[in-house]
C-alpha cells in the first residue's frame, strides 16, 4: 500500500518546514510520498519544500486560492498512492505515526480513519490551553480527543486517512469550511463506507495561536453545525446543542441572581474550577490551568453563539446557507 500524504498550505512556510522535518524522521520503512498544495499563498513555501528533496519523495503544486477542502481534493487527484493521509500544515508528526496507521489498517481495514491530537511541550501556554479545551473529556472537545465511538468516528481533516476508492466515490471534500470534515463523513456513510478512530495515530496539532483567531474559528464551527444538521438530519445529536444550552444557562443564572438564587451560578463556578484543576494537573502549570478555563469559556461562547445564530437563520427561517453565511463557503 502506497501512502500519499496530502498537505494544503496557505501562507505558512515556517509551519511546513517543521512538518516536513518531522516527516523526515518517520520510522516507517516502506515507500511513501508527500504532496504539498500551495493554495494561492502570497508567502509560498516552495524553497522550504526543496530543502527536503534529498530526504523525502515530495511534490509541490501551486494553485489559485480555493480553500483547504478543494486543495486537498487537488492533492489527491495529483497523488500516486492508493491511500491518502491528510494533515494540516500546523501539525508535527510523531516518528511512529505511519507505522501505527499501517498496522491498524492491516489489522482492521477501513476506507476512512481519523486520529486524535496532542500538544508538544514546546507549544506556547495559550496553545496548550486551547489544546486542552479542544481535546479534554470535560469539554465537548472530548469528541476530538478520542471519546467518540471508535467505529462511528467523524475524522477531522488535520489528521485523516482516506482510500482512493472512497475519494473517487465521494468526490472528496465539499466547499463548506469549517464543516467539510463531518460533511465528508456523512456522505461516506450514506455511500456505505465505514469510518474509524485510530487512537494511536495521533499528531501534535498547534491550532490557533491567539485568542482572536481561536474565537473566530470556534464561532464558525458553531455556525456550520446547523447547516450540516439541515443537510443530514439523520445524524443530528443532542450534544451539538450543548454549548448553546451552556450559554443560555449562564444567562439564566445571572437573571436568577437578581432574585437571590445563586445555585446555578455555583454549578458553573464548580465546572470552571474543575477545568482549572484538571488542566493544572495535566499540564503541571497553574498558568495553563487558568488559561484553559479562559479557552473553554471562549470555546463555549464562540461555538454556542454561532450555533444559535445559524439555528435561527437556517433551521427556523429556512435561509439559504450560502447567502446567510457566505464566509463559510469557498467558490470552486
Amino acid at each position: 500500500m502506497l501512502f500519499s500524504l496530502i498537505i494544503p498550505v496557505y501562507n505558512r512556510p515556517d509551519e511546513v518546514d517543521e512538518l516536513l522535518e518531522s516527516l523526515s524522521k518517520l520510522d516507517y520503512n516502506e515507500k511513501f510520498e508527500i504532496v504539498i498544495v500551495e493554495d494561492g499563498s502570497s508567502l509560498n513555501c516552495e524553497k522550504v519544500v526543496h530543502k527536503y528533496d534529498d530526504k523525502l519523495t515530495i511534490s509541490y503544486y501551486y494553485k489559485e486560492n480555493s480553500g483547504p477542502g478543494d486543495s486537498r481534493n487537488y492533492g489527491m487527484k495529483m497523488a500516486n498512492g492508493d491511500y491518502f493521509i491528510i494533515f494540516d500544515s500546523d501539525c508535527i508528526i510523531p516518528k511512529e505515526y505511519l507505522t501505527e496507521v499501517s498496522n491498524a489498517l492491516k489489522k482492521s481495514y477501513v476506507d476512512c480513519f481519523g486520529g486524535p491530537d496532542k500538544a508538544l511541550s514546546s507549544f506556547s501556554d495559550i496553545q496548550k490551553a486551547i489544546n486542552f479545551a479542544m481535546t479534554s473529556f470535560i469539554t465537548t472537545g472530548g469528541i476530538r480527543g478520542g471519546s467518540e465511538k471508535i467505529d462511528k468516528f467523524q475524522p477531522r481533516s488535520f489528521n485523516m486517512g482516506l482510500s482512493r476508492k472512497a475519494f473517487e466515490a465521494s468526490n472528496g471534500f465539499g466547499n463548506i469550511h469549517p464543516g467539510e470534515d463531518p460533511d465528508l463523513s456523512f456522505r461516506l456513510w450514506n455511500l456505505g463506507f465505514d469510518t474509524k478512530l485510530f487512537p494511536k495515530a495521533y499528531v501534535y496539532h498547534k491550532r490557533r495561536i491567539d485568542w482572536d483567531k481561536f474565537s473566530i474559528q470556534v464561532n464558525k464551527f458553531g455556525k456550520a453545525r446547523p447547516i450540516l444538521n439541515s443537510w443530514y438530519p439523520q445524524y443530528t445529536k443532542l450534544t451539538f446543542f450543548f454549548p448553546s444550552v451552556f450559554i443560555i444557562g449562564l444567562l439564566a443564572g445571572l437573571v436568577l441572581l437578581i432574585f437571590n438564587y445563586d445555585l446555578l451560578l455555583q454549578l458553573y463556578f464548580i465546572y470552571f474550577l474543575l477545568v482549572f484543576l484538571i488542566s493544572t494537573y495535566q499540564n503541571k502549570s497553574l498558568k495553563i490551568g487558568y488559561l484553559s478555563a479562559v479557552a473553554v469559556w471562549k470555546q463555549f461562547y464562540g461555538y454556542g453563539t454561532g450555533f444559535l445564530e445559524s439555528f435561527f437563520k437556517i433551521i427556523l427561517l429556512k435561509q439559504n446557507p450560502q447567502k446567510a453565511f457566505p464566509e463559510l463557503f469557498f467558490k470552486k
